[in-house]
């Protein structure tokens, strides 16, 4: 009996199902919230302000942009999910991230680095972007994981208390 009562015991300190339970619905919530964010930002960024700029510093390579009529949106709405929960998953499990200002923050570099990795892998094997296209690509990519990282951020601090 005392060893079934032991195991039990040490069994919820290795796998405690409360606390993992609750700390994944909280990266989950926060991880959509920011991959909400992520995918209305990348419009506003991509979509509208950048929309002519990246369009007249495009490579050689033709026919990469799909018209917005032959978008894959469920594609498209699920990468920017992804994307959140990335965060999400960052500032949860490895950084415990719980504010604006420190999502801000560490979503700039994250931003930062992912945009630099993707882009310039991007540009050394493919005719997809100009150089030119390609900094300001990176500095877009890190104003937007500064966005997502911040709304991450301040999700995951929604109810702790000051």
């Amino acid at each position: 009996m005392h060893l079934r009562k032991g195991m039990s015991i040490l069994f919820s300190k290795i796998f405690p199902l409360k606390r993992l339970l609750m700390n994944t619905t909280k990266m989950l919530i926060s991880g959509i919230a920011g991959g909400v964010v992520a995918f209305f930002a990348g419009w506003l960024i991509y979509g509208m302000l950048l929309m002519d700029f990246m369009a007249e510093n495009s490579g050689t390579a033709t026919g990469v942009m799909r018209p917005d009529a032959e978008m894959v949106w469920w594609a498209l709405i699920l990468g920017n999910i992804c994307t959140g929960i990335l965060y999400s998953y960052i500032f949860n499990r490895w950084a415990n991230i719980s504010t604006l200002s420190a999502g801000l923050s560490a979503g700039a570099v994250i931003g930062l680095i992912m945009g630099a990795s993707f882009d310039l892998t991007m540009y050394g094997t493919s005719n997809i972007l100009a150089m030119k296209a390609i900094w300001v690509d990176i500095a877009a990519s890190a104003v937007l994981g500064a966005i997502v990282g911040g709304v991450v951020g301040w999700v995951n601090g929604m109810g702790k208390k000051a």
